[in-house]
């Protein structure tokens, strides 16, 4: 994605567009815009505007399908392709990712979604990640649209790291300016006892980057703290102990409830965020509810990231730029 800076509020308003902020620090809602049209310049100028600005936007009642979905996306920038999918994915349609809750590990690696959900997320912070974060070059986006979503339950929560970094004490940020920490696929895992195959999928797979705990976003210039719960491993050059109770303490900053937007999906939602300045918190609260929560994603390819130094990122393992 990038900016233009010609683009006014003003502009924005003459071409039908209403962004109205859901939240004091994140997340806005955008209303006067058919995404399945064919978006002129002007409106494809203001929702870039209002991603970087609101770092999650949402639109509603919209009438997307696949193809309207990956045309969509191409406005914004350079698709990314995934190797691999769920069987839920539309074959015909290899930029699209569908996640379909209760269908995504239902009867694989020998337990039901609701088990490996309870596993994924055995502390109150694990379930809060960017997407691809273990990866040296995160997704810069998603677009992320409801197909079908429970009559109750299911809310997603976005957080913005930008505020969350500005909120920390002066002394705390010229601290956590110079470090950087590991993201590793599945360390937010708690195993079965025992042989464990989702441990075994994951160690196949395994994906290591070292990221700077600061990052510059690349486009607005805002210090973004790089932190989630699913991906960080540790912070370089730091003891465990004093690791953990530092990631604790920035995590815990990060989700104060006033750096969050919390988004009610309905059928046609569709929720456009920052990757490289968000983590956002995925619902774990309808596995009970027997109804399915299908949707449908798109993200866009990223950069490596840069810290406060000047220094990029680092792959350490089953990860390289523009790979995937």
């Amino acid at each position: 994605m990038t900016t233009d800076d010609r683009t006014t509020d003003e502009a924005a308003r003459e071409a039908g567009v209403e962004v109205r902020p859901a939240a004091g620090h994140i997340g806005a809602e955008i209303s006067g815009v058919d995404l399945a049209a064919d978006l002129d310049d002007v409106v494809v100028a203001a929702i870039r505007a209002a991603v970087l600005r609101w770092k999650v936007v949402f639109f509603r009642g919209q009438r997307l399908d696949h193809a309207g979905h990956v045309a969509l996306a191409r406005r914004f920038g350079e698709i990314v392709v995934l190797p691999r999918r769920g069987k839920a994915s539309p074959p015909d349609f290899p930029e699209v990712e569908t996640t379909a809750d209760r269908l995504e590990l239902g009867g694989r690696f020998g337990m039901e979604h609701d088990e490996w959900l309870r596993r994924r997320r055995h502390t109150l912070l694990r379930g809060w990640h960017c997407d691809h974060g273990a990866r040296v070059d995160p997704p810069a986006a998603t677009i992320l649209r409801a197909e079908t979503v429970p009559p109750y339950g299911g809310d997603t929560t976005w957080s913005n790291l930008a505020a969350a970094y500005s909120g920390l004490s002066v002394p705390l940020r010229q601290f956590v300016d110079g470090l950087r920490a590991e993201h590793r696929l599945g360390v937010g895992y708690q195993p079965r006892p025992g042989d464990d195959a989702y441990v075994r999928h994951l160690l196949d797979r395994q994906v290591a980057s070292l990221h700077p705990l600061v990052r510059v976003h690349p486009e607005t210039g805002e210090r973004i703290l790089y932190v989630n719960g699913y991906y960080v491993e540790q912070i370089a050059g730091l003891s465990r102990p004093e690791s953990g109770a530092i990631l604790e303490m920035l995590l815990e900053q990060a989700v104060r409830p006033e750096y969050t937007v919390r988004f009610r999906w309905e059928p046609g939602s569709v929720a456009f965020w920052d990757n490289r300045a968000t983590m956002h918190l995925a619902p774990g609260d309808t596995a009970h509810l027997d109804r399915p929560r299908i949707m449908h994603r798109v993200m866009l390819a990223g950069d490596v990231p840069v810290g406060v130094d000047g220094r990029p990122s680092e792959p350490i393992t089953g990860t390289a730029p523009g790979r995937w």
